[in-house]
């Protein structure tokens, strides 16, 4: 049986007013669509549409990240990283990641998966609904300057060390 709850919407205000992140893909639940093909999971692994908007004038790039704490690791798990993303961005497409439809410049670091870009969903089958939290960040420097093959736990301490506000979406999925 899916679990379902509502989707739930965080927004952090550093220095921010109502920086605000949105998606026309993601909703309480995610879908097929978003879960990882590959690890026994059978999804089509679509990145979701995202756009945000009221981030703080003092932005000067952005990244995005999704991340699933409840991944039985003991540090959970990142599924998706994108950074030096272009300051005056507002949104990213669906199916976006791989596609080369990122805005140029946009990097998209390793995941969990030990690949680039996007890693959907896959908790262990019978497993609890895991929290997938998706979030962007507005970013007080231009780029991260980090080797090419980063690992996801640099690349996270490399956004938060520079993140001035962050709004985030959360939605659940379970096989």
């Amino acid at each position: 049986m899916k679990f379902f709850i509502g989707l739930i919407v965080i927004c952090t205000y550093i220095y921010a007013g109502n920086f605000t992140l949105k998606s026309s893909d993601l909703t309480g639940q995610l879908t097929k669509k978003q879960e990882f093909s590959g690890f026994g999971c059978t999804g089509e692994n679509i990145s979701p549409s995202l756009s945000w908007y009221d981030a703080p004038k003092a932005t000067k790039s952005f990244a995005i990240t999704m991340y699933d704490p409840d991944a039985p690791t003991g540090s959970g798990w990142w599924h998706w990283i994108v950074y030096n993303i272009p300051k005056g961005t507002h949104h990213i497409k669906s199916n976006a990641s791989g596609e080369k439809m990122l805005p140029k410049g946009s990097v998209e670091g390793f995941t969990d998966y030990k690949t680039r870009g996007f890693g959907g969903a896959c908790p262990p089958k019978g497993d609890k609904a895991h929290r997938y939290i998706v979030t962007i960040y507005a970013l007080d420097i231009a780029k991260i300057a980090v080797k090419k093959d980063a690992n996801p736990a640099l690349l996270g301490y490399m956004i938060n060390a520079h993140t001035i506000a962050k709004s985030s979406l959360i939605s659940y999925y379970q096989r």
